[in-house]
């Protein structure tokens, strides 16, 4: 008897469905898509929810310029094979022009700039709904999210604002200049999505696969040697056998050690795992309320 669970199939279910409210209650959504398992779950999902006909909308990349290669290549290879509209908006522009500051020091990171430059977007093409891949399960500034999410009109979240959903009523009404952030697999956890992957034979990134890799050490985990890192002089890289639970910034996403080389043995080590993916995010632990006053200023 295998040891990998099933996939619940209402999960699908319910997903599609808020995909399907999403373009019938708003005029111009977005994916928000990083090149990661769960935005690449919602693309499959959005093929769902309107085949035969294309995705109606475009899935939208904010670029960091500090991206794992292997991501960007398979972000161009997913629009190429989905025949879906890509729009990408890029960090190094916001810093070009005066919008946002380049972080210095040993912890410095374009992840947190994302925001200004994902604001910038969604007023330039006039989004009034953005998909993300949010779960409840990922860290705690999350679990007070709603599925139809709303923003005021400074893209700015107020939890305390959030308007209560009752059973499948998912209440899409906005006032002008705000939006609203869309969470279709808010009720899915890690293990839900990697049973997905395994379900639909998805293809992912190689990253999410055990590989050699030069790292280095700091603070007690594995980071991806880059270019973009300011290394310490103690931090000297070396080669190892590892794999990544998430996919961000490089500069502040860490690797595992692992011999996880298939997806089903991916899922072994996730249930053998007793911390969340989001503790190999550094820019989750800048402090205790790190993500929910991130997602307040307007972050994913």
């Amino acid at each position: 008897m295998s040891l990998i669970p099933s996939f619940p199939d209402q999960l699908e279910d319910e997903s599609i469905y808020i995909m399907r409210e999403v373009a019938a209650q708003f005029e111009r959504p977005a994916l928000l898509f990083s090149g990661g398992k769960d935005s690449i779950t919602l693309v499959r999902l959005a093929q769902k929810a309107f085949w035969p006909a294309r995705i109606p909308f475009p899935l939208l990349h904010v670029d960091t310029g500090h991206n794992f290669p292997e991501t960007i290549e398979f972000r161009d290879w997913l629009v190429r094979e989905t025949g879906a509209e890509l729009i990408v908006r890029y960090v190094q522009d916001s810093i070009n022009k005066g919008r946002v500051k380049e972080e210095t020091g040993k912890y410095a990171s374009r992840n947190v700039l994302q925001t200004v430059t994902l604001l910038d977007a969604i007023e330039e093409f006039k989004f009034d709904a953005c998909i993300g891949g949010a779960r409840r399960d990922e860290e705690k500034a999350r679990a007070k999210e709603r599925i139809f999410s709303v923003r005021n009109d400074f893209g700015q979240w107020e939890p305390k604002k959030q308007r209560p959903e009752l059973f499948d009523m998912l209440n899409g009404i906005i006032d002008v200049g705000e939006n609203v952030r869309v969470f279709p697999i808010s009720n899915w956890t890690e293990l839900d999505v990697w049973t997905y992957i395994q379900k639909e034979n998805l293809a992912i990134p190689s990253i999410y696969f055990s590989h050699q890799r030069n790292v280095i050490e700091r603070d007690g985990l594995i980071w991806p040697h880059s270019e973009y890192l300011n290394l310490q002089p103690d931090e000297i890289p070396f080669n190892a056998t590892v794999r990544f639970r998430t996919v961000g910034d490089m500069t502040c996403t860490a690797a595992v050690t692992s011999e996880a080389a298939t997806i089903e043995s991916i899922i072994v080590e996730i249930l053998a795992a007793k911390i969340s993916e989001r503790g190999a995010r550094i820019d989750d632990k800048r402090s205790e309320a790190a993500m929910e006053q991130r997602k307040k200023e307007g972050y994913f």
